[in-house]
C-alpha cells in the first residue's frame, strides 16, 4: 500500500496533479507509521512466526516491501514535500533493512534441505527483491544534489544498486517465465503480485532514468549515459510488453474462470506497478528527451488512480466488516 500510494503520489505531482499528490502523501504518512507499528508488535510478540515467514520460499519475498516502502516513501518526501533530512534517515534505514532481509532470505532458501517445487516455491513477489534494490538506488540518487560531501561515493553506490537490481530481475523473471509457460498455472494461483513482473521493470526504468537525469553530479555516470539510456529503454519496453498480457490473464482468471473479485491485500501489488509505470514513463521521456512518450503517463495516471481508489475502498470496506463482526461476537 505504501509503495503504491507513494509511486502514485510522485507521478501525480510530476504531472501537475499537486492536490492529489498531497492528499496521497498524508494518507501514506498514516499508512507507513501504522504498518511499522504493527510490524514492531509482530517482531516483539510473534518473532518465531515472523522468522518462519521471512525464511519461507512463498512468504519471505514479501518482506522486501519493508525496503521498497521505506525508500518509495523517502522519495515521496523529497519530490512532494521537499523534506531531505527525513528522507536521508529513511534511506539509511532502507539500506539496513535491505542487508538484513536480502541475506537472511536468500541464505535460508539456499541451505534449506526440503525445498518446494518451482510451481509452489516461486511467485511474482520474488521480484520485490529487485524492486527494493532499485528503490534504494532511486532514493540515494535523489539525495545526491543535497549532499555536499561524498557525492561520488553515493552515486557509485546507487549505480551499483541499479545494476544489482537488474541482475535480480533478469534471474528471477527467467524462473517466473518458465513457471508461466512450462508448468501448469491454475487460475487461482495467478495472484495480483504477478503484476510485479511489470512493476519491477517499471521501477528499474525509473532508477535508470533518475541516474541519467543526475549524471551531472558524477563524471562516470556522464560517460556511460549512452549505455544507461539503452539499458533503461530495454527495461521500459519489457514492462510495456507485460501490461497487455497481465490484463488478459486477469480476464482469464476473473471472467472466464469466474474467480471472485473480492478485496485482497495483495491487490496493492497490482496498483503499485500501474502507478510506477506512470511515473517511470514520465521520467524516461525526460531522460531520453522524447516528449511524445508523455502521452502515456497522462493517460496511465488516471488508470492508476482509479485502481488505487477501488482497492482503497475495498480496504476500508474490509476493515469495516471485520470490525463489525468482531463487535458482534463480543
Amino acid at each position: 500500500m505504501v509503495m503504491a500510494t507513494g509511486a502514485l503520489s510522485i507521478g501525480s505531482f510530476l504531472l501537475g496533479l499537486e492536490v492529489i499528490s498531497k492528499v496521497l502523501l498524508y494518507i501514506n504518512i498514516i499508512a507507513y507509521l501504522t504498518l511499522w507499528l504493527l510490524t514492531i508488535i509482530r517482531l516483539f510478540f510473534y518473532f518465531p512466526k515472523l522468522r518462519e515467514d521471512l525464511t519461507s520460499h512463498t512468504l519471505g519475498p514479501g518482506f522486501f516491501t519493508l525496503v521498497a516502502g521505506t525508500s518509495v516513501f523517502g522519495s515521496q518526501l523529497i519530490i512532494v514535500a521537499n523534506n531531505y533530512t527525513l528522507a536521508l534517515y529513511l534511506w539509511i534505514l532502507a539500506i539496513i533493512l535491505w542487508v538484513i532481509i536480502m541475506y537472511t532470505f536468500f541464505t535460508a532458501v539456499t541451505v534449506r534441505k526440503n525445498k518446494p517445487a518451482i510451481a509452489e516455491g516461486i511467485n511474482g513477489a520474488w521480484l520485490i527483491a529487485a524492486v527494493g534494490t532499485q528503490s534504494v538506488s532511486i532514493l540515494g540518487t535523489l539525495l545526491t544534489p543535497h549532499v555536499e560531501d561524498g557525492r561520488g561515493i553515493i552515486m557509485f553506490f546507487t549505480l551499483c544498486m541499479y545494476f544489482l537490481g537488474c541482475m535480480l530481475y533478469l534471474n528471477i523473471i527467467t524462473l517466473i517465465f518458465y513457471r508461466f509457460t512450462f508448468v501448469e498455472l491454475k487460475f487461482d494461483a495467478l495472484t495480483p503480485p504477478y503484476w510485479i513482473n511489470m512493476g519491477a521493470v517499471a521501477i528499474t526504468t525509473l532508477a535508470g532514468s533518475t541516474l541519467i537525469l543526475h549524471s551531472e553530479y558524477w563524471g562516470l555516470i556522464d560517460e556511460i549515459t549512452p549505455f544507461l539510456k539503452g539499458f533503461t529503454l530495454f527495461f521500459w519496453i519489457t514492462g510495456t510488453w507485460w501490461i497487455p498480457l497481465l490484463f488478459i490473464l486477469m480476464i482469464w482468471r476473473h471472467i472466464y474462470n469466474h474467480y471472485p473479485l473480492t478485496y485482497d491485500a495483495q491487490f496493492w501489488g497490482m496498483v503499485f506497478p500501474l502507478s510506477m509505470y506512470t511515473t517511470s514513463t514520465f521520467q524516461l521521456s525526460k531522460a531520453l528527451e522524447v516528449p511524445f512518450l508523455e502521452v502515456i503517463p497522462h493517460v496511465m495516471v488516471y488508470v492508476a488512480l482509479a485502481s488505487w481508489i477501488v482497492v482503497f475502498i475495498g480496504l476500508v470496506h474490509h476493515i469495516y466488516l471485520h470490525t463489525a463482526n468482531h463487535l458482534k461476537q463480543t
